[in-house]
């Protein structure tokens, strides 16, 4: 397999000491490997490959440089190579990328093999986290395309001196998860929760240090890690939160145990399963489910077949005390999962599409239940079009089991819709070409508006239970929150002097059409 000549910052022989490879060299990188693969396989597809191959050569150059380094330091050659404990990640010469580099045919059987040898050597990646996805299948994956692929990632250094960011992986990481999900349309929006939205649930629900934290249909991960990433913020470590997260799809599990790795969280637990029929984290000494300080979701909105008839024949943990929603619509049985999951001073934030603040029915009544149990802290009506997967605007819940005293009995409504505030200013949200997307600014706004419980004209107001009952449960915003735009004022003698006008000028019509019908004899 020949070797082009490197030119990028950060790349074997490519520039002085100082050259570091920055996130928009990277990003561009990987989104050039996408490239490489169009029309062999589907788009939504891509994301599995490249990262596989990204996260290879990662590994290998990363042990490589840990080898040097420990030379460096006087221990035998032999040693620093072979020892497994001297190693983050040990990386068996099979899976070693000059080994992969030099390989001519068959390189997806290679490819293969090495992520199996580095699954069955680590302990933190074992269980298919790399080998959820198949590079022996030549038809899709032919040796020339798989050789212009090893090609081009090795263009690109990734050891630790050659970073420009440390975490510029896990950032590379989640803008191609989004942009994959913008080039594979619906398909791709399943996984992939826009980060404002993300970043707003996580402001809202604000993790602390020593929090568990919990995501049942995690995706790949990305309120997890942004719950980390929130402790990092304010001052702690991403070490000092513990994160729980359950995805059904093996190749989105996947992804999220390689989000996880590529962000620095290797000791987090990502399980694998139906949340809904085996929910895996579970009490060991009570045999019920565990409980969390924060719960976290975007689950699949108005899922159709939720697993309602095992419910009713199965159901062991008690998660459904309000009562089971239809069996194509499992939004409320989420939620519920979710305040199941909680301990007594717990919180939640769930993404779900509008249908579950206003339908009726079971789904009235469960939503009645939960409220009279004072469970809704606030709701947050989000903008149309922010979501990959549909035009829809979506709300956001936050649920609270430990209410203070201000908030008891009562809802704060938050309109997020209006792109400006007319009150403050405030840019909520801007509309792009394909799609909108809340601005920095909004995000921060709307956060603080929840936490400060603060009311203003047009955008948020805290609400007694006693008027929702009045309006029968139903928790629309626009109910509560005056959405109308406001009638611009009429200046009434300004009004009426331009009457006066139209009318002079009326005359003055008149006037000229009876003269020319007189000119023409017309009388």
């Amino acid at each position: 397999m020949d070797s082009e000549q490197d030119t990028l910052p950060g790349a074997d022989g490519a520039g002085d000491a100082t050259d570091t490879l920055n996130l928009d060299t990277l990003r561009s990188h990987l989104w050039e490997a996408a490239d490489i693969m169009r029309g062999s396989i589907d788009s939504a597809d891509y994301k599995n490959y490249i990262f596989g191959l990204m996260f290879l050569k990662r590994l290998s150059d990363r042990f490589e440089e840990e080898a040097e380094e420990y030379i460096d330091q006087g221990i035998d050659e032999d040693i620093a190579y072979t020892d497994e404990d001297l190693h983050e990640f040990y990386i068996p010469d099979r899976a070693r990328w000059d080994h992969i580099r030099e390989q001519s045919t068959d390189i997806g059987a290679t490819i293969q093999k090495a992520l199996e040898a580095v699954e069955n050597e680590n302990d933190t990646i074992e269980e298919r986290v790399l080998t959820s996805v198949d590079f022996n299948d030549k038809e899709r994956l032919p040796d020339d395309m798989l050789d212009e692929l090893v090609t081009h990632f090795d263009k690109l250094n990734l050891r630790n001196e050659n970073l420009d960011d440390p975490d510029i992986f896990g950032r590379a990481y989640e803008y191609l998860i989004r942009q994959f999900a913008d080039d594979a349309g619906k398909k791709g929006g399943e996984f992939y929760t826009p980060r404002e939205v993300v970043q707003l649930i996580v402001e809202c629900v604000d993790p602390q240090p020593g929090h568990r934290v919990y995501d049942p249909c995690c995706g790949s991960g990305g309120m997890l890690i942004y719950s980390a990433y929130h402790i990092r913020e304010h001052g702690g470590r991403m070490d000092q939160i513990s994160l729980y997260g359950q995805e059904r799809n093996l190749n989105t599990w996947a992804i999220g145990e390689m989000n996880m790795l590529l962000h620095g969280l290797p000791g987090e637990e990502i399980a694998k399963g139906n949340t809904m029929t085996e929910p895996k984290f579970k009490d060991p000494a009570s045999g019920g489910l565990m409980q969390f300080d924060r719960v976290i979701a975007n689950p699949m909105w108005n899922q159709k077949k939720w697993d309602k008839e095992w419910i009713e024949d199965n159901e062991p943990y008690n998660r459904f005390p309000h009562g089971l929603p239809p069996k194509n619509r499992g939004d409320w049985a989420w939620v519920q999962h979710m305040l199941a999951s909680l301990n007594k001073t717990g919180k939640a934030g769930v993404v779900m599409d509008n249908g579950v603040l206003f339908r009726s029915r079971s789904e009235g009544s469960i939503r009645q239940s939960v409220l009279e149990d004072d469970l809704v802290e606030t709701v947050i009506a989000l903008p149309e079009n922010l979501f990959y997967n549909t035009s829809s605007p979506g709300c956001i819940l936050i649920l609270n089991k430990d209410k203070s005293e201000d908030r008891k009995e009562k809802v704060q409504f938050i309109y997020a819709e209006d792109q400006e505030l007319r009150e403050s200013g405030v840019r909520v949200f801007e509309e792009l070409s394909n799609q909108n997307e809340l601005t920095d600014e909004g995000v921060a706004y709307i956060a603080e508006t929840y936490q400060q419980g603060r009311e203003e004209n047009h955008h948020s107001r805290l609400v007694d239970l006693d008027e929702i009952e009045e309006n029968d449960w139903n928790l629309n915003v626009p109910r509560y929150v005056d959405t109308t735009e406001p009638e611009e004022p009429i200046d009434v003698s300004e009004k009426l002097r331009e009457l006066d006008e139209l009318e002079q000028e009326r005359r003055e019509t008149d006037e000229k059409l009876q003269q020319y019908m007189e000119e023409l004899a017309y009388r």
